[in-house]
């Protein structure tokens, strides 16, 4: 089936608008849930991270592959929401051992869109995260600037408060460090444009410069299998994000299978323009990373929802703690013996 792919900016949004299914009703007051995993840290120590999927106003930027949109709402987040879903999410995890020492905060677009994440909530946001060691929140590479600076103030100044501006360092006071997640995808520049993300290879290095200039760790989403590169070149474009990632200062390379279920990317799958990866895509693209960072950051794959990219459920829990394994270990896991059902190996 053939697609006239739209070439303007404003069409772009149209075509991803145009394609949307119903969104659902959603309360600004409550997060959609708490995620707990481990992780790997700089140091090479495990830690035990929450994700909270945060409840707010939708990313202004209408990327072509995204879903996230699903789970925002169209109205501005109204002042106070976001600290009172961070600290539903302190509640819950109060009793939780190991405890948890970082926590991501995902809002489904830009922590630093004022309409997402009110500035003036910065101190109530800043409250919440004492005596936590990592925070995480995402950003598009447009809007690294003055909020990243006032969310900073407002963490350094509870730091203060909490301490009586005493410099003795105590767990109970101190302000985790901040960390930025942006999505490149690809470095493909076709791609990139055509992706609507709204921003260059330069202009993404620039953002990952200004975060770096700060003191801010820098984590960098790339997809696996992005639409508009071929199956014959995904491998070889992959090698090249991750090179670009870390050449602009990353420390942590997340890959995120991409999914279909947005409308828009189900219309480039007809058009032969995406496919859907596999459980086996997911696994060689993990290898492909671990084997590009040389030692530069870490390469983690992301295993939200992993269960849709598996064909075999007799094999897909063993093959989902291969990959966990090799998150942590950041090193390639051998493979074991091939499944009795499909004679797949985890390779």
């Amino acid at each position: 089936m053939s697609l006239r792919l739209p070439v303007s900016a404003a069409e772009r949004d149209r075509f991803v608008l145009e394609h949307r299914g119903a969104r659902a009703h959603l309360d600004p007051w409550h997060h959609q849930g708490v995620v707990i995993e481990d992780e790997r840290t700089a140091a090479g120590d495990v830690a035990r991270v929450a994700t909270v999927f945060l409840t707010g106003r939708e990313c202004p930027w209408r990327c072509t592959m995204c879903d996230l949109w699903k789970h925002t709402t169209e109205a501005d987040t109204p002042r106070g929401a976001i600290p009172a879903q961070i600290g539903a999410a302190r509640d819950e995890l109060r009793d939780c051992v190991p405890a948890v020492t970082a926590m991501k905060l995902y809002n489904a677009g830009s922590f630093f869109d004022p309409r997402a994440v009110p500035v003036s909530d910065y101190g109530e946001i800043a409250a919440r995260l004492i005596g936590l060691d990592h925070v995480i929140v995402e950003s598009h590479p447009a809007l690294i600037g003055q909020r990243v600076d006032l969310l900073l103030d407002a963490l350094n100044q509870q730091q203060l408060w909490r301490r009586g501006f005493s410099p003795a360092r105590s767990a109970d006071t101190e302000q985790p460090a901040l960390e930025v997640a942006m999505g490149l995808e690809t470095a493909n520049p076709t791609a990139l444009d055509l992706l609507n993300k709204r921003f260059t290879i330069d202009q993404f290095r620039s953002a990952a410069a200004a975060l770096r200039a700060r003191g801010i760790a820098l984590r960098v989403f790339l997809l696996i299998s992005p639409p508009f590169v071929s199956d014959e070149d995904q491998d070889a474009w992959l090698i090249q994000s991750i090179d670009v990632a870390f050449a602009s200062g990353a420390s942590v390379v997340s890959l995120v299978p991409t999914r279909s279920g947005n409308g828009a990317v189900e219309r480039l799958a007809a058009a032969g323009l995406f496919r859907e990866p596999s459980l086996e895509d997911v696994e060689r693209s993990l290898a492909i990373g671990l084997a590009a960072a040389g030692g530069r950051g870490r390469v983690v794959v992301d295993l939200w929802d992993l269960q849709r990219f598996a064909s075999c459920p007799a094999c897909f829990e063993r093959r989902k703690t291969r990959l966990h394994t090799m998150n942590l270990a950041q090193t390639v896991s051998a493979p074991s013996a091939a499944c009795a059902c499909c004679g797949a190996l985890d390779s």
